[in-house]
């Protein structure tokens, strides 16, 4: 249910003589993760995962000619949700995609790990979660793991494919040397050797959410690469019920569906340039968007606005097996993105690699179809959260961890966008419905629990419902297993992560060890004790207060600050706590000691982290909370704030904080 992942625990990898990692996939190798994948595998995890022999087996490549194998053509597009004919969007102007669809299938179900791009892609090019990878964080620069973990394009040019990625990677980690042939503006198929089959992505930009800003003067600004008759209707946008209705959001939507209508340019003159080349019968294409709209609510977030993507593909008569592919599909089955380049794999003949938690959805020996789509969502840019999210065919239960974090914080890229300001600024003149007026909230709730079949686009939150009671709990189950089976890494503040990770060589290894899943488990546990306290708690958190972990001391402390009820035995502990040997657990403490009355201390506590502090990722955690404690803690520490922003370590995400922390008290 899981997508096909199989546990690793205990396996090193394929080694050279003398200890290097080898990073190709001989044959040889593959019969080693056979040995290693079949021996770790326990009967829970292979009836979980539902899947056959197609995981447990693993020759190395299947005996194809080249001939046989098909070309795979990706045509990828940035930041839009299945605004397309063939979805059934009346205001979508993109015939072309519309004919390809009656040519192939068109999925219903598609969704991604994330609401942002470098996660989801981290997902993509591995076929491993973002959370279990320590890539979930907006551009994070992961360590991969270095025993054995490639990105699957290596696999097609073991094979004998040609790769090539024009031209966007933004994997959130350094990108293998061994993954492309070509990996630039100039990269394409053309350029491979003859006879070789190819695997190539065409990544379309202007559908970006950047792109989106200059609708502020929408008539004089239309997409240079649409005709007139192609141009958008404001007045004719159908408004999503998460917007006010007004001119400024109908400019940002209007403007959108311009934008989805060069990508459909885009997708003409690509197929185009395929049948030219005469690889029309010879090669399989996807369409597809890495998340929803640029818009807020939309991207960036785990509901179904930030994660719905379109998805269709179009398979030659030659490479169609059991009827896959014929003119006209429609698939419901529950589509991951991150399914991607196993399904790729698959479709070359080649088994999934041994690391893989996603399994094909296309080819053959096919996985059992998955039953829940999963969802993670860490720091976005320079604000951090916390998010985790689980949705069957009906319902969406999502855990806000940090619940603390509004649903827009200010952010520094994202607050360029128009229907933001307009929210904001008519939230500030008191002229927002109550529907909307609940995503200005400067605090979510702990837990979300929706109904889609009635309530699309999330509004109506169910889960204090009791009528839902069973429904919420049976998916906060499932969540929790998830979380602590694909050992999520996001339990671990981020800097902390960052420590740990050049400790063990990798994110993916910190919670891979002989304890790593009742570490999880722990984890999991707190944190979402932490995230919501009873009263009845506090005992759990004093005690964890102690533990030989950072991270089990971070959510107790966490814990402590969330509970109503304060004494002198919790004021005490987290005094104690701002001492801590750990940077991570003393913000934890100063955020926690200003939520219990105590700020002189709380700000002097982070005040001397930023004075004194090295680590940048520590400086930008303390800042943060600096941020989110409001207008007076930042007034109190001023003055650091002033010598951080004249230090070398002004740049980056922590140059965004801290200008926006000085310009109201400068």
């Amino acid at each position: 249910v899981y997508g096909g992942h199989c546990r690793d625990e205990g396996y090193n990898g394929p080694q050279q003589p003398g200890g290097k990692v080898e990073t190709g996939l001989e044959v040889n190798q593959m019969k080693k993760f056979n040995r290693s994948i079949t021996k770790n595998l326990t009967r829970r995890d292979f009836l979980r995962a539902g899947v056959g022999a197609a995981l447990i087996q693993l020759p190395a490549i299947a005996a194809k000619k080249k001939a046989d194998l098909p070309n795979i053509l990706w045509l990828s597009a940035e930041d839009f949700s299945p605004h397309l004919g063939c979805y059934g969007d009346p205001n979508a102007k993109t015939p072309v995609i519309d004919q390809f669809a009656k040519e192939g299938v068109r999925f219903t179900h598609a969704f991604t790990v994330h609401g942002v791009c470098a996660p989801v892609r981290s997902s993509i090019i591995t076929g491993i979660y973002p959370a279990s990878l320590g890539s979930c964080a907006m551009r994070c620069a992961a360590d991969l793991p270095k025993e054995s973990l490639v990105c699957f394009p290596e696999a097609l040019r073991q094979a004998g494919y040609y790769c090539t990625n024009n031209s966007k990677e933004d994997y959130n980690f350094q990108t293998p040397q061994t993954t492309w042939d070509e990996s630039s503006k100039k990269a394409h198929y053309k350029n491979r050797p003859n006879g070789k089959p190819f695997f190539a992505v065409f990544n379309f930009t202007e559908t970006h959410e950047s792109k989106l800003w200059n609708s502020a003067d929408f008539e004089n600004t239309h997409p240079e690469g649409i005709s007139a008759s192609e141009y958008q209707s404001p007045g004719a946008m159908v408004i999503p019920p998460v917007y006010p209705d007004s001119l400024v959001v109908r400019r940002d939507l209007a403007r959108l569906y311009e934008r989805i209508t060069e990508f459909d340019h885009f997708v003409r003159d690509k197929l185009a340039e395929l049948k030219a080349a005469g690889l029309e019968d010879s090669t399989i294409v996807f369409i597809w968007s890495d998340h929803g709209d640029g818009l807020p609510r939309f991207k960036r977030w785990l509901y179904d606005t930030g994660t719905h993507v379109p998805l269709l593909v179009r398979i030659p008569a030659r490479f169609r097996l059991n009827g896959q592919g014929a003119p006209g599909t429609i698939d419901d089955r529950m589509i991951n993105l991150f399914q991607l380049g196993p399904t790729v794999l698959n479709l070359a003949g080649i088994e999934p690699l041994p690391r893989m938690q996603a399994g094909a959805f296309l080819g053959s020996n096919l996985p059992k179809p998955v039953d829940y789509i999963f969802g993670a969502r860490d720091r976005i840019d320079e604000y951090f959260d916390l998010v985790r999210s689980v949705r069957d065919r009906r319902y969406r239960f999502i855990r806000n961890l940090n619940p603390w974090v509004p649903y827009f914080p200010r952010h520094e890229y994202g607050d360029r966008c128009n229907t933001l300001q307009e929210m904001r600024h008519l939230h500030a003149e008191g002229k927002l419905t109550p529907a909307l007026s609940q995503w200005m909230a400067g605090r979510r709730p702990a837990e979300e629990l929706y109904d889609l079949d009635v309530d699309p686009y999330e509004i109506c939150n169910l889960a204090d419902d009791i009528a839902y009671t069973a429904i919420k709990e049976s998916l906060n189950r499932i969540l929790i297993d998830w979380m602590i089976e694909t050992r999520d890494t996001g339990l671990v503040p981020e800097p902390m992560l960052r420590i740990r990770s050049k400790e063990a060589g990798s994110a993916y290894a910190i919670l891979r060890g002989p304890d790593g899943q009742s570490r999880s488990q722990r984890l999991v546990r707190l944190a979402i004790l932490a995230s919501n306290p009873k009263p009845s708690e506090k005992r759990t958190f004093l005690e964890n207060l102690g533990d030989a972990d950072s991270a089990v001391r971070y959510w107790a402390v966490i814990g402590l600050g969330q509970l109503k009820n304060t004494d002198a035995e919790i004021l005490k502990s987290l005094q104690k706590a701002a001492k801590d040997s750990d940077h991570c657990v003393q913000i934890a403490a100063a955020r926690s000691l200003y939520w219990i009355g105590r700020q002189d201390e709380a700000v002097t506590t982070l005040s001397h982290i930023l004075t004194t502090e090295k680590d940048d990722n520590v400086l930008h955690f303390a800042l943060n909370v600096l941020d989110f404690l409001g207008s007076d803690a930042v007034a109190a520490a001023k003055e650091s704030i002033r010598d951080l922003a004249n230090s070398d370590k002004n740049k980056g995400y922590i140059e965004r904080i801290v200008s926006r922390l000085l310009k109201p008290i400068s």
